[in-house]
């Protein structure tokens, strides 16, 4: 797998800004097309049918997510559901590129999306469905009520969400500047984006494989407000902090699977990660073999496993994985950008003490499939150096010459004191009150993680995360994950040099 680190040179810096200008009002390479205009078809107007004009603005498959829904799932069932959800998200996948690679069929027939298409998936999905039911009454279990409910999926339209039509000029701010840091549910305005980018191939100033992101994904940091507000100290406040220091992943390690997710499922995520300290994680990886593994961390003692979606430069160039799954196979293109910088930083509670996190805790922040579920579980904060009292939620950002853009993650510090999992990756762990700072009832403080990625690309919107492809690469999928691998000794320090108010690394 190759790594790029961009340098912005000024001749470079001034094409892009150009660039960006031409398609922040609609033009370029970022103007959305249509996911089912027929290329033989002068006027699609002309046939006055009005299904069949909303049938050529479908951009996406919008499923809904049933793990999310599983808050109870038996410790001997997990594995069988965790491979059926992955299976589902295979399934997903499949009916996306279908669905990119059909148009001109979807334009002659109104009904082939949901005859050839989503009728197919949803008997898939039911399958699946009644599988997980299966496995978790074997293993004493009883599954959600509703969960045949959640088979069916629907093809998304460009411009449903309220956002400006294909092509259209991108608003010059959201509606409401971004979200507070601390769990990402503050503020935050809808999904922008049309959605609709199916065309072949990449066009100049860069779509990940025609599907993604668009001109209204990105805004002009300078026409964001400050939006940024953190609950004051009390008295009995944990101010300190711990600094763990693990590079910017110059030893160049990817992969698309995703451990806590999809344990034992290659490719599971459909999208690359960058992965800095524990060098041993991929889908196989035990505990043991996260123990035992070796790590990029200065402090040996933190083996600990970080990763988060690369960020690709969209400049028409392939990278090593165009051909790969996770890359180019899931619709993810463009060269892979190295962070200029990576700070891992764990923080301590406004409202009291902390306690030490227990081994092998996991814990997911954000949403990959934000685009299509809804921004309950978002928790993206994209913004600028010299900005970051700006944040945006669901808003790549544009940044100005000289400075970088950033992508930081405040994950939940809460704990239930029991488990380091859960069968839906988050009811063990959860956010603190955004006014007050305080745990929910049962729940005790933990060093928060506060990750901070910052990468030196070209101004204007040439850039994206990477995706299942279903989501469109939009900014508000962004997520982070983290296995905590520390030393019980260490970790016992870390809540200790927090509690005591120091700076420790």
């Amino acid at each position: 797998m190759g790594r790029t680190s961009r340098k912005r040179r000024s001749s470079l810096a001034t094409r892009m800004t150009i660039a960006s200008a031409a398609l922040l009002l609609g033009g370029g390479g970022l103007v959305a097309v249509n996911v089912y205009a027929s290329a033989h078809e002068e006027n699609p107007a002309q046939h006055g049918d009005g299904a069949q004009q909303q049938q050529q603005q479908v951009a996406t498959i919008d499923c809904p997510d049933v793990g999310n829904g599983l808050s109870d799932v038996p410790d001997a069932a997990r594995s069988e559901v965790d491979g059926e959800l992955a299976t589902m998200d295979s399934q997903i996948t499949e009916s996306y590129q279908r669905l990119a690679a059909s148009r001109d069929a979807a334009a002659r027939d109104p009904d082939f999306v949901q005859n050839s298409i989503l009728q197919p998936l949803k008997e898939r999905r039911s399958t699946l469905i009644d599988r997980i039911a299966l496995e978790i009454g074997r293993a004493g279990g009883t599954s959600p009520e509703g969960m045949k409910d959640l088979a069916a999926c629907t093809a998304r339209s460009a411009g449903t969400d309220g956002s400006p039509p294909a092509g259209s000029a991108a608003p010059s701010a959201p509606a409401d500047g971004g979200q507070q840091g601390d769990g990402g549910q503050q503020g935050g305005g809808g999904q922008q984006g049309d959605g609709g980018q199916q065309g072949n191939g990449r066009q100049n100033g860069g779509q990940q494989g025609g599907n993604g992101p668009d001109a209204s994904d990105f805004v002009d940091i300078n026409s964001v407000q400050p939006n940024v507000k953190t609950p004051r100290n009390r008295r009995a406040a944990s101010r300190g902090t711990f600094t763990t220091k693990c590079g910017r992943n110059e030893n160049g390690k990817f992969n698309s699977d995703n451990v806590i997710v999809a344990p034992g499922v290659s490719n599971g995520a459909h999208h690359m990660h960058d992965y800095v300290g524990n060098q041993a994680n991929d889908a196989f990886a035990s505990d043991d073999d996260l123990a035992n593994g070796d790590t990029s961390c200065r402090n040996q003692g933190d083996k600990s496993t970080y990763y988060w979606p690369v960020l690709r430069l969209q400049n028409g160039k392939d990278e090593n994985d165009a051909q790969a799954d996770g890359g180019g196979k899931d619709q993810n293109v463009g060269e892979i950008q190295t962070p200029a910088s990576v700070t891992l930083k764990f923080v301590g509670s406004p409202a009291g003490k902390v306690v030490a996190m227990p081994r092998f805790l996991r814990i997911i922040t954000g949403d990959a499939k934000a685009f299509t579920n809804g921004d309950a579980n978002a928790n993206a904060s994209w913004s600028c150096t010299g900005f970051e009292d700006r944040q945006l939620k669901d808003k790549y950002p544009i940044c100005p010459e000289g400075s970088k853009v950033v992508r930081s993650f405040k994950f939940q510090s809460c704990w239930d004191g029991r488990n380091t999992d859960s069968a839906n990756h988050r009811t063990h762990v959860a956010f603190a009150d955004p006014n007050s700072g305080a745990c929910p009832q049962g729940f005790q403080a933990i060093p928060q993680l506060q990750q901070r990625i910052v990468y030196d690309v070209p101004p204007g919107p040439g850039f994206a995360v990477d995706s299942f492809p279903e989501q469109l690469h939009k900014p508000v999928t962004d997520h982070g994950d983290f296995i905590n691998v520390f030393d019980d000794g260490l970790m016992k320090r870390v809540a200790s040099c927090i509690n005591r108010g120091q700076r420790c690394t």
